[in-house]
Protein backbone atom coordinates (compact mmCIF):
# COMPACT_ATOMS: atom_id res chain seq x y z
CA UNK A 1 0.00 0.00 0.00
CA UNK A 2 1.32 3.45 -0.88
CA UNK A 3 1.68 5.84 2.03
CA UNK A 4 3.02 9.32 2.61
CA UNK A 5 2.42 13.05 2.34
CA UNK A 6 1.68 14.98 -0.86
CA UNK A 7 1.84 18.75 -1.25
CA UNK A 8 -0.95 19.91 -3.53
CA UNK A 9 -1.62 23.35 -5.01
CA UNK A 10 -5.37 23.86 -4.72
CA UNK A 11 -6.93 26.24 -7.27
CA UNK A 12 -9.32 28.89 -5.98
CA UNK A 13 -11.65 31.52 -7.35
CA UNK A 14 -15.44 31.91 -7.58
CA UNK A 15 -15.89 28.32 -8.74
CA UNK A 16 -12.92 26.81 -6.94
CA UNK A 17 -13.08 23.17 -5.83
CA UNK A 18 -13.73 22.13 -2.25
CA UNK A 19 -10.94 20.46 -0.31
CA UNK A 20 -12.97 17.25 -0.61
CA UNK A 21 -12.96 17.65 -4.39
CA UNK A 22 -9.18 17.91 -4.32
CA UNK A 23 -8.94 14.78 -2.18
CA UNK A 24 -11.11 12.92 -4.71
CA UNK A 25 -8.82 14.06 -7.54
CA UNK A 26 -5.76 12.79 -5.68
CA UNK A 27 -7.50 9.48 -4.98
CA UNK A 28 -8.02 9.00 -8.70
CA UNK A 29 -4.48 10.09 -9.53
CA UNK A 30 -2.94 7.62 -7.06
CA UNK A 31 -5.49 4.85 -7.42
CA UNK A 32 -6.19 4.59 -3.70
CA UNK A 33 -9.17 5.48 -1.51
CA UNK A 34 -7.30 6.15 1.71
CA UNK A 35 -6.61 9.87 1.33
CA UNK A 36 -7.20 12.82 3.66
CA UNK A 37 -5.79 16.28 4.35
CA UNK A 38 -4.36 18.37 7.19
CA UNK A 39 -6.74 21.32 7.05
CA UNK A 40 -9.61 22.54 4.89
CA UNK A 41 -9.30 25.40 2.43
CA UNK A 42 -12.56 27.12 1.48
CA UNK A 43 -13.56 26.66 -2.20
CA UNK A 44 -12.69 30.25 -3.15
CA UNK A 45 -9.27 30.02 -1.43
CA UNK A 46 -6.18 28.83 -3.25
CA UNK A 47 -2.88 27.45 -2.08
CA UNK A 48 -1.23 24.65 -0.19
CA UNK A 49 -3.31 21.63 0.79
CA UNK A 50 -1.28 18.97 2.60
CA UNK A 51 -2.59 15.55 1.59
CA UNK A 52 -2.04 12.40 3.65
CA UNK A 53 -2.17 9.00 1.96
CA UNK A 54 -2.45 5.42 3.19
CA UNK A 55 -1.20 4.72 6.69
CA UNK A 56 0.05 8.30 6.97
CA UNK A 57 -3.60 9.31 7.51
CA UNK A 58 -3.21 7.89 11.04
CA UNK A 59 -0.53 10.52 11.74
CA UNK A 60 -2.59 13.57 10.76
CA UNK A 61 -3.59 14.45 14.36
CA UNK A 62 0.07 14.95 15.29
CA UNK A 63 0.34 17.83 12.80
CA UNK A 64 -3.00 19.44 13.69
CA UNK A 65 -1.35 22.20 15.73
CA UNK A 66 1.05 23.30 12.99
CA UNK A 67 0.84 26.97 12.12
CA UNK A 68 -0.33 28.08 8.68
CA UNK A 69 0.74 31.11 6.64
CA UNK A 70 -1.41 33.07 4.20
CA UNK A 71 -1.49 36.07 1.94
CA UNK A 72 -4.82 37.68 1.15
CA UNK A 73 -6.99 40.72 0.63
CA UNK A 74 -9.52 42.21 3.04
CA UNK A 75 -12.12 44.39 1.30
CA UNK A 76 -13.45 47.19 3.48
CA UNK A 77 -16.98 48.57 3.39
CA UNK A 78 -19.08 45.44 2.87
CA UNK A 79 -19.94 42.63 5.27
CA UNK A 80 -21.31 39.38 3.86
CA UNK A 81 -23.25 36.38 5.12
CA UNK A 82 -20.19 34.14 4.84
CA UNK A 83 -17.53 36.73 5.76
CA UNK A 84 -15.99 36.26 2.32
CA UNK A 85 -16.67 37.17 -1.29
CA UNK A 86 -18.95 34.18 -1.91
CA UNK A 87 -21.67 35.38 0.47
CA UNK A 88 -24.55 37.79 0.08
CA UNK A 89 -23.94 41.40 1.14
CA UNK A 90 -25.37 42.07 4.59
CA UNK A 91 -24.36 45.70 5.13
CA UNK A 92 -22.35 48.39 3.34
CA UNK A 93 -20.60 51.53 4.52
CA UNK A 94 -18.60 54.35 2.96
CA UNK A 95 -16.68 54.92 6.18
CA UNK A 96 -13.62 53.25 4.60
CA UNK A 97 -13.13 56.38 2.48
CA UNK A 98 -11.89 58.23 5.58
CA UNK A 99 -9.45 55.50 6.64
CA UNK A 100 -5.73 55.77 5.92
CA UNK A 101 -2.93 53.22 5.97
CA UNK A 102 -1.74 54.25 9.42
CA UNK A 103 -5.17 53.46 10.88
CA UNK A 104 -5.18 50.08 9.19
CA UNK A 105 -1.72 49.33 10.54
CA UNK A 106 -2.77 50.24 14.08
CA UNK A 107 -5.85 48.02 13.93
CA UNK A 108 -3.93 45.06 12.50
CA UNK A 109 -1.45 45.39 15.35
CA UNK A 110 -4.25 44.84 17.89
CA UNK A 111 -4.90 41.37 16.46
CA UNK A 112 -1.33 40.14 16.76
CA UNK A 113 -0.96 37.58 19.51
CA UNK A 114 -3.80 35.66 21.13
CA UNK A 115 -7.40 36.76 20.75
CA UNK A 116 -10.87 35.24 21.11
CA UNK A 117 -12.32 34.68 17.65
CA UNK A 118 -15.91 33.83 16.82
CA UNK A 119 -15.98 31.27 13.97
CA UNK A 120 -18.08 32.26 10.94
CA UNK A 121 -21.68 31.01 10.86
CA UNK A 122 -20.80 29.27 7.59
CA UNK A 123 -18.15 27.00 9.06
CA UNK A 124 -17.61 23.32 9.78
CA UNK A 125 -17.85 23.83 13.55
CA UNK A 126 -20.49 21.51 14.97
CA UNK A 127 -23.57 22.72 16.80
CA UNK A 128 -25.44 19.92 18.60
CA UNK A 129 -23.73 17.40 16.32
CA UNK A 130 -24.48 19.27 13.07
CA UNK A 131 -22.17 21.44 10.99
CA UNK A 132 -22.88 25.15 11.50
CA UNK A 133 -22.98 25.85 7.76
CA UNK A 134 -25.85 23.41 7.29
CA UNK A 135 -27.92 25.32 9.85
CA UNK A 136 -26.94 28.66 8.29
CA UNK A 137 -28.00 27.46 4.83
CA UNK A 138 -31.43 26.63 6.24
CA UNK A 139 -31.74 30.23 7.38
CA UNK A 140 -31.18 29.52 11.06
CA UNK A 141 -29.37 32.10 13.17
CA UNK A 142 -26.02 30.60 14.15
CA UNK A 143 -24.06 32.22 16.98
CA UNK A 144 -20.91 30.26 17.69
CA UNK A 145 -18.90 30.79 20.89
CA UNK A 146 -15.54 32.50 20.52
CA UNK A 147 -12.39 30.46 20.92
CA UNK A 148 -8.79 31.45 21.53
CA UNK A 149 -6.57 31.62 18.43
CA UNK A 150 -3.01 32.82 17.94
CA UNK A 151 -1.99 35.32 15.26
CA UNK A 152 1.80 35.11 15.20
CA UNK A 153 2.17 37.49 12.25
CA UNK A 154 -0.17 40.00 10.61
CA UNK A 155 1.50 42.42 8.24
CA UNK A 156 0.04 45.14 6.03
CA UNK A 157 1.51 44.56 2.57
CA UNK A 158 -0.41 47.24 0.67
CA UNK A 159 -3.36 49.53 1.26
CA UNK A 160 -5.26 50.40 -1.92
CA UNK A 161 -8.67 51.47 -0.59
CA UNK A 162 -10.93 49.67 -0.12
CA UNK A 163 -8.53 46.73 -0.31
CA UNK A 164 -6.09 45.73 2.42
CA UNK A 165 -3.45 43.28 1.21
CA UNK A 166 -1.93 41.37 4.10
CA UNK A 167 0.34 38.52 5.12
CA UNK A 168 -0.47 36.36 8.15
CA UNK A 169 0.77 33.38 10.14
CA UNK A 170 -1.81 31.84 12.46
CA UNK A 171 -2.48 28.84 14.65
CA UNK A 172 -4.51 25.88 13.49
CA UNK A 173 -8.24 26.53 13.74
CA UNK A 174 -8.00 30.25 12.95
CA UNK A 175 -10.51 31.53 10.39
CA UNK A 176 -9.06 34.18 8.09
CA UNK A 177 -12.65 35.04 7.14
CA UNK A 178 -13.30 35.75 10.79
CA UNK A 179 -10.16 37.84 11.03
CA UNK A 180 -11.26 39.94 8.04
CA UNK A 181 -14.69 40.44 9.62
CA UNK A 182 -13.14 41.46 12.94
CA UNK A 183 -10.72 43.90 11.31
CA UNK A 184 -13.65 45.55 9.54
CA UNK A 185 -15.55 45.86 12.81
CA UNK A 186 -12.53 47.40 14.53
CA UNK A 187 -12.17 49.94 11.72
CA UNK A 188 -15.88 50.79 11.95
CA UNK A 189 -16.65 50.14 8.31
CA UNK A 190 -17.22 46.40 8.04
CA UNK A 191 -15.22 44.07 5.79
CA UNK A 192 -14.99 40.66 4.23
CA UNK A 193 -12.23 38.42 2.92
CA UNK A 194 -11.90 39.04 -0.83
CA UNK A 195 -9.00 36.72 -1.67
CA UNK A 196 -6.85 34.14 0.13
CA UNK A 197 -3.86 31.95 -0.66
CA UNK A 198 -2.31 29.55 1.84
CA UNK A 199 1.45 29.64 1.40
CA UNK A 200 2.73 27.43 4.23
CA UNK A 201 1.63 24.60 6.52
CA UNK A 202 4.19 23.77 9.19
CA UNK A 203 7.47 23.04 7.36
CA UNK A 204 5.83 22.78 3.92
CA UNK A 205 5.77 25.53 1.27
CA UNK A 206 3.39 26.20 -1.61
CA UNK A 207 6.33 26.40 -4.01
CA UNK A 208 6.91 22.67 -3.49
CA UNK A 209 3.33 21.69 -4.38
CA UNK A 210 1.95 20.11 -7.55
CA UNK A 211 -1.50 20.20 -9.18
CA UNK A 212 -4.01 17.70 -7.71
CA UNK A 213 -4.31 15.70 -10.92
CA UNK A 214 -0.52 15.55 -11.31
CA UNK A 215 0.26 13.79 -8.02
CA UNK A 216 2.21 10.53 -8.46
CA UNK A 217 3.57 8.01 -5.93
CA UNK A 218 6.97 9.59 -6.54
CA UNK A 219 5.71 12.87 -5.09
CA UNK A 220 4.93 11.31 -1.69
CA UNK A 221 7.10 12.33 1.22
CA UNK A 222 7.72 10.22 4.30
CA UNK A 223 4.83 10.19 6.75
CA UNK A 224 7.45 10.43 9.50
CA UNK A 225 7.65 14.16 8.73
CA UNK A 226 4.30 14.55 10.50
CA UNK A 227 5.83 13.49 13.82
CA UNK A 228 9.08 15.43 13.42
CA UNK A 229 8.49 17.31 16.68
CA UNK A 230 8.17 14.18 18.83
CA UNK A 231 11.07 12.59 20.74
CA UNK A 232 12.58 9.73 18.72
CA UNK A 233 13.60 6.23 19.79
CA UNK A 234 15.43 3.81 17.48
CA UNK A 235 14.75 0.13 18.06
CA UNK A 236 16.61 -3.09 17.35
CA UNK A 237 15.05 -6.00 15.47
CA UNK A 238 13.45 -7.48 18.58
CA UNK A 239 11.89 -4.12 19.41
CA UNK A 240 10.72 -3.72 15.83
CA UNK A 241 8.94 -7.09 15.88
CA UNK A 242 7.24 -6.24 19.16
CA UNK A 243 5.99 -2.83 18.05
CA UNK A 244 4.67 -4.03 14.69
CA UNK A 245 2.47 -6.46 16.62
CA UNK A 246 1.35 -3.78 19.09
CA UNK A 247 3.44 -4.95 22.04
CA UNK A 248 5.19 -2.46 24.37
CA UNK A 249 8.96 -2.01 24.56
CA UNK A 250 11.18 -0.69 27.36
CA UNK A 251 11.24 3.11 27.48
CA UNK A 252 14.98 3.38 27.97
CA UNK A 253 16.60 6.79 28.34
CA UNK A 254 16.14 9.98 26.36
CA UNK A 255 12.39 9.69 25.84
CA UNK A 256 11.23 11.90 28.69
CA UNK A 257 9.08 11.03 31.64
CA UNK A 258 5.74 11.08 29.82
CA UNK A 259 4.08 11.81 26.50
CA UNK A 260 4.38 10.44 23.00
CA UNK A 261 7.48 9.04 21.32
CA UNK A 262 8.13 8.24 17.64
CA UNK A 263 9.52 4.72 17.28
CA UNK A 264 11.87 3.95 14.39
CA UNK A 265 13.73 0.90 13.10
CA UNK A 266 15.87 0.50 9.99
CA UNK A 267 15.49 4.24 9.53
CA UNK A 268 11.71 4.02 9.06
CA UNK A 269 8.88 5.12 11.33
CA UNK A 270 7.11 2.17 12.96
CA UNK A 271 4.65 3.75 15.35
CA UNK A 272 3.87 6.50 17.79
CA UNK A 273 3.94 5.21 21.35
CA UNK A 274 2.89 6.62 24.68
CA UNK A 275 5.07 6.28 27.74
CA UNK A 276 3.48 4.37 30.60
CA UNK A 277 5.87 3.90 33.50
CA UNK A 278 8.95 2.19 32.14
CA UNK A 279 7.25 1.06 28.94
CA UNK A 280 6.45 2.61 25.56
CA UNK A 281 3.05 1.37 24.43
CA UNK A 282 2.33 1.63 20.69
CA UNK A 283 -0.82 3.72 20.08
CA UNK A 284 -0.60 4.37 16.32
CA UNK A 285 1.20 1.72 14.26
CA UNK A 286 2.03 2.67 10.67
CA UNK A 287 4.61 0.06 9.68
CA UNK A 288 3.76 -3.10 7.81
CA UNK A 289 5.40 -6.44 8.46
Amino acid sequence: MISGVALVAKPGGPVGPTSHDVVDTVRRALGTDRVGHLGTLDPFAAGLLVIVVGRATRLAPFAAAWSKAYQGVIRLGTTTSTDDATGEPVATSDAWRDIDGAQVERVLATFRGAYDQRPPAYSAVKVAGERAYRRARRGETVALPARRVEVAELVLVRFAPPDVSFRARVSGGTYLRGLARDVGEALGCGAHLAALTRTEVGPYRLGEAVAPEAVTPGDLREGAELVRELPRRDLDEAGRAAVIHGRPVPAGSGTGEAGRVALFARGRLLAVAERSGELLKPRVVVAEE
